[in-house]
């Protein structure tokens, strides 16, 4: 493998202005969540950014950022202009994209994704069983329908949806947005228009199904925090207020 990890990271966040910016134990957000992906030992990380004071930030901590258009309409098409960027020979076969508002995320949950990649998906990505039942019903808590056998911890993506499904009794389970790519699939995938289910329900990753692409699913046991309000961000600063930001 030679993988690529992108952080797209854009200053454009309505519930909470200028949040890449926003200081989590002495350093923006955006360098914590560089660390983490640094800390999985997975590859080459760069963040993918949509204002040149984010990419100052990034550069100023010894991380490495490119700019990109400030329009893009999604985090995808902005880590697909990275890679072009940073990698035009396509020496990297695999990406992974990683959010840019998990600054407490366990790297370990990084390499889960890269290495289910290896098992011939298009694209893979991680649920966790819900356990919290205010989660169940809530639609801001995307679900990931997922073809398991009995006790394995991976399986095929058959649906994701912000209903609560499946119907009947057994476990239900929390998407989380980190995405890993084979090079050629996120190509594809940013080249297709928004499909119908995708518009639909205001998930991207229904725009792979439809077109009949695969996508694998690791079961883990913890849904990192995602910084998305002033709430959220007090919450990452208390995680990682003790110690100096630098996790190893």
């Amino acid at each position: 493998m030679e993988p690529l990890i992108i952080i797209p990271a854009r200053m454009a966040s309505t519930r909470l202005p200028g949040k890449p910016l926003a200081d989590i134990a002495g350093v923006p957000m955006i360098v914590q969540v560089w660390r983490r992906a640094a800390e999985s030992g997975v590859g080459r990380v760069v963040v993918a950014v949509g204002e040149a004071e984010i990419a100052d930030a990034v550069r100023a901590a010894g991380g490495e950022a490119v700019l990109t258009r400030p329009d893009h309409p999604s985090g995808s098409d902005r880590v697909w202009e990275a890679v072009e960027a940073v990698d035009p020979k396509g020496q990297a076969n695999f990406v992974v994209n990683l959010q840019g508002d998990l600054p407490t995320l366990d790297p370990r949950l990084i390499r889960q994704v890269a290495e289910l990649l290896q098992d011939g998906a298009d694209i893979t990505t991680l649920a966790a069983p819900i356990s919290d039942e205010s989660e169940r019903d809530n639609p801001n808590v995307t679900k990931a329908v997922i073809a398991l056998e009995d006790g394995a911890t991976t399986g095929r993506a058959l649906y994701f949806t912000r209903a609560t499904a499946p119907h009947g009794h057994g476990l239900l389970y929390h998407h989380i947005g980190i995405y890993g790519y084979t090079r050629p699939a996120l190509e594809r995938f940013v080249s297709m228009k928004p499909s119908p289910l995708e518009l639909r329900e205001k998930l991207e990753q229904l725009r792979a199904l439809e077109a009949g692409m695969r996508i694998d699913v690791a079961v883990v046991d913890t849904v990192p925090l995602g910084v998305d309000t002033p709430e959220d961000l007090t919450r990452a600063r208390a995680a990682l207020g003790n110690s100096s930001g630098d996790q190893s």
